[in-house]
């Protein structure tokens, strides 16, 4: 079998791609570095950054994917990034991708499982926003998670929204911030371990976590997915917090008043649009997954990932 010859990119290309993914980058990032030196906080353009795991710095790095090879001097530095190697021709640096399929089976195994199952099942579109409402429900006795923040319809309005709309929340990640007094009002149970059998494509949270299995996977994931993935997750976010319980008028941003036939119906319409971009990334995310398994073939013959761990959350 004769083993396809990995693209070479020169230096005078490779590094205006690297530069204009760090500018991609900085254009979010920026905001929010400058916010943390001073203290402040932004409620909808934080969240991807304290959220989650990835840092700042490590988002600007940029990264090719399997399969190219970086030339020029400007690559050498790379020898020291976490699996990079030296490729077999001697030509720059590239992917070491049986090292990176080794160390991150358990994550290639359980993305595989999220993505593939939440592609194949249907969306869907009736829970208008609710979660947050949920987390917020009985805030006199509880608080809030956004202290900053006021209630749009105060405490008793919301808890109101809460007790008059059905309530069925699929994604754990959004479920385990529930206030105590709303877990039972929640039509299910979702754990970590009915995760893979509950994560449905037009959950929003399901979808903005397209962005956390981009950057696990990452460098083995192309930088332009990653930011692809992000930039999706930025505008669900958006959207997520303008249907939320609090008042974001001081943030520029009008509500979206779930709380209303017409607020529901646009809610709706914006979770269908989000669900059509996030199958497309889900689709690339999958190809990713296979194109790090066809490198491992390459060079050693064997393609790992294929095997999860069972019940295993990376």
């Amino acid at each position: 079998m004769i083993e396809p010859e990995p693209e070479v990119l020169p230096e005078d290309l490779w590094r205006p791609r690297a530069a204009a993914h760090a500018a991609r980058v900085d254009r979010f990032a920026a905001p929010f570095l400058d916010r943390r030196m001073t203290g402040r906080k932004h409620p909808v353009e934080d969240f991807l950054f304290t959220y989650y795991t990835q840092k700042p710095g490590q988002l600007r790095r940029w990264h090719p994917g399997p399969g190219v090879v970086l030339a020029g001097d400007a690559a050498r530095e790379r020898a020291g990034w976490k699996f990079y190697a030296h490729s077999a021709g001697g030509a720059g640096m590239e992917l070491d991708a049986g090292a990176f399929a080794t160390a991150r089976a358990e994550a290639l195994g359980f993305a595989r499982i999220i993505l593939s199952g939440t592609e194949a099942r249907p969306a869907q579109f009736s829970c208008f926003g609710l979660h947050e409402w949920a987390m917020a429900y009985r805030s006199e006795e509880n608080g809030i998670r956004h202290e900053y923040l006021p209630l749009r319809l105060g405490a008793s309005g919301t808890d109101r929204v809460v007790e008059e709309n059905r309530i069925r929340c699929t994604h754990f990640d959004a479920f385990r911030f529930y206030a105590p007094q709303a877990v039972a009002l929640n039509e299910l149970t979702p754990t970590r371990e009915t995760q893979r059998d509950l994560e449905q494509p037009g959950c929003l949270h399901a979808n903005m976590d397209l962005y956390k299995w981009a950057y696990k996977l990452s460098p083995a994931v192309p930088s332009d997915l990653v930011m692809d993935c992000f930039e999706l997750a930025w505008d669900i976010r958006t959207m997520d917090m303008q249907a939320s319980p609090y008042d974001l008028g001081d943030w520029g941003h009008e509500p979206i008043r779930i709380e209303t036939p017409a607020g529901k119906a646009r809610y709706a319409d914006l979770q269908r649009g989000f669900a059509e971009r996030s199958a497309v990334l889900r689709g690339r995310l999958l190809t990713a997954i296979e194109d790090i398994d066809a490198a491992v073939a390459a060079t050693s013959g064997t393609i790992s990932g294929t095997t999860p761990v069972a019940g295993v959350a990376p």
